[in-house]
């Protein structure tokens, strides 16, 4: 959940992300296989010693409940992106830049841990050049319409599926098993 606060001590961080596109860096190094995301998360979006003791100790610890929730969708028996949004009463524009927000984030995060088209199979690449598209959507022209709102929906169900794609290639078969290595992102496994 996303609480007042929660904006307040990202306000104070080095990068100043939206509540948003916070949640698309969290998610974006769980689903990229960043082995310790939410430390790395915290060392992005946490505010630095120069916002003061109190501010970073409260910060720290809210950000770090926010995060430690938004890791636990990925630790189910089916993992799933949970998409912050506004209201659903607020204005189109407005959930469709909090998507915006959120892809932006994601990127970022799959950038900070120097992901490249090759380290992805040909659907992964797709995915990828498909969400840097999402980026390039002019919000401004963006009216309050029922095909807008139905075009939004889709949006939103493709980002979740897409980035559960990457988690899958990058986090969940990569993933170092009880039997042996890691397992290279299209490489078929030898059943037993």
């Amino acid at each position: 959940m996303i609480t007042p606060d929660i904006a307040r001590y990202l306000d104070a961080g080095p990068l100043n992300p939206t509540p948003s596109e916070a949640h698309g860096i969290l998610c974006g190094l769980i689903c990229g296989g960043d082995a310790h995301a939410l430390e790395s998360w915290l060392g992005q979006v946490a505010p630095t010693a120069d916002a003061g003791e109190t501010l970073i100790a409260e910060a720290r610890a809210a950000l770090r409940a926010w995060g430690l929730a938004i890791e636990r969708d990925f630790q189910t028996s089916e993992p799933l992106v949970q998409l912050p949004s506004p209201d659903e009463s607020a204005p189109l524009g407005e959930r469709a830049l909090w998507l915006y927000d959120w892809v932006r984030g994601f990127l970022y995060a799959l950038g900070l841990l120097s992901l490249s088209k090759s380290d992805l199979s040909a659907q992964g690449r797709e995915i990828l050049h498909d969400l840097a598209a999402i980026t390039q959507i002019d919000l401004d022209a963006l009216e309050d319409s029922e095909e807008n709102e139905q075009a939004l929906a889709e949006v939103s169900e493709f980002i979740r599926v897409a980035a559960m794609l990457i988690h899958h290639e990058r986090a969940v078969v990569r993933a170092p098993t009880h039997s042996g290595p890691p397992i290279a992102a299209g490489q078929e496994t030898d059943p037993v």
